[in-house]
């Protein structure tokens, strides 16, 4: 099986920056386009930007000039550097992985906490 775990989060005042991790591991070889979608209470989840392999990131409208995803493939790892935070970007940010295997799932992480403080 594989896994997705996310490190970074934390609390930052507006206009402040953070960059998040998600560390992949076990079936990586499964794992093709990665992304992160966020989460905000009484929300429904929705992608804040993703990446093919090889391929041109795409973002939410939301993001776009805020946020950069970069993805390590060396190191199986994912990144999404955030910057000019504002308190609506406040959610819990899931790593996602879109699974290549036939019979495997889609890979989601635990999420990790932003905080955004006015």
């Amino acid at each position: 099986q594989g896994q997705l775990v996310e490190s970074g989060g934390g609390s930052v005042q507006a206009g402040g920056s953070l960059r998040l991790s998600c560390a992949a591991s076990g079936d990586t070889h499964c794992m093709s386009a990665m992304g992160w979608y966020r989460q905000a209470p009484e929300k429904e989840r929705e992608l804040v930007a993703i990446i093919a392999s090889g391929g041109s990131p795409n973002y939410a409208d939301s993001v776009k000039g805020r946020f950069t995803i970069s993805r390590d493939a060396a190191k199986n790892t994912l990144y999404l550097q955030m910057n000019s935070l504002k308190p609506e970007d406040a959610a819990v940010y899931y790593c996602y992985s879109e699974s290549r295997c036939w019979g495997v799932d889609d890979f989601w992480g635990q999420g990790t906490q932003v905080t955004v403080s006015s």
